[in-house]
């Protein structure tokens, strides 16, 4: 019984890992270039980005940005693991936003993205705080 309890949590880690990875690299990719791409560019892929100000775009790829960066590297390095959670919870407070300025621009198929990214973050929140979480080095 007990080595199946270490055999679930076993697999459990992988997939908080590989559920990290992806969110990681996603948000990473997504805050670069709403940091750092102009805002002609960006508009030609994501239309409403016309309809907020600049300053908005480049909010939002920042706390995406360093919001890729906390789902992974606290857990990677093992300093203040515990920030991956936190990570995990502010990107789904942004996909929250996000589904309601698409509910408002009637941009309802976007939805479905911002649902799935929640439940996603959600399970690394859950996952590494209660089931699973990381060691802070000693």
């Amino acid at each position: 019984m007990m080595n199946d309890k270490i055999k679930n949590n076993k697999t459990l880690n992988i997939l908080l890992w590989i559920a990290q990875a992806l969110m990681a690299a996603m948000f990473i990719m997504a805050g670069v270039s709403k940091t750092f791409q102009p805002i002609i560019a960006l508009a030609e892929s994501m239309p409403w980005v016309n309809d907020v100000s600049s300053m908005m775009v480049r909010f939002i790829g920042v706390s995406e940005l360093l919001g890729g960066i906390g789902i992974i590297l606290p857990s990677l390095l093992r300093i203040k693991p515990k920030l991956t959670v936190y990570a995990a919870l502010g990107l789904v407070a942004v996909m929250i936003m996000a589904a309601g300025f698409h509910t408002m621009r009637g941009e309802y198929p976007a939805i479905g993205a911002n649902v799935i990214f929640s439940a996603i973050l959600g399970f690394i929140a859950w996952g590494r705080s209660a089931k699973v979480p990381v060691a802070a080095k000693a």
